[in-house]
């Protein structure tokens, strides 16, 4: 969001509240409220989703940390990642879902669907696993 003070969270942990306080007051200042239903914010998150894939198109594949790239394609990555960010946060409030308990409930399931012992070192869909109990149900 340009334009907007990161000083009182500059040096600190940003959390999804304050994140979502702040997208809340900078929707707020603006009269932005009227336009955020959460069908406009999931399509303004999708193009943005779209925008950080053209980062990475025709790149092929990258190592991680990205070395070879110059400091402004970070930074532009940066921001591309930022707005996917905001976007979801905002989608998640305006829907009434906290975000970070929905982000910790879904990781225990997904250690549910992908048990250490069947899943470690593969790339399989937990679908395709092989399950040492054949009753079991996902």
């Amino acid at each position: 969001m340009k334009g907007v003070s990161t000083d009182s969270v500059e040096g600190e942990n940003v959390t999804l509240e304050d994140l979502k306080q702040k997208m809340a007051e900078f929707a707020k200042e603006r009269n932005w409220d009227q336009f955020h239903s959460p069908r406009n914010l999931l399509l303004a998150l999708v193009g943005e989703v779209g925008e950080l894939s053209e980062i990475f198109q025709w790149k092929g594949e990258v190592p991680k940390g990205l070395p070879d790239w110059k400091d402004e394609e970070k930074e532009h990555l940066g921001e591309e990642l930022s707005d996917v960010l905001l976007y979801l946060v905002r989608l998640s409030d305006i829907c009434g879902v906290d975000l970070g308990k929905a982000a910790l409930r879904k990781v225990e399931l997904n250690a549910i669907k992908y048990p250490v012992k069947q899943c470690k070192g593969s790339s399989r869909k937990y679908n395709h696993l092989i399950k040492n109990n054949s009753s079991e149900s996902s």
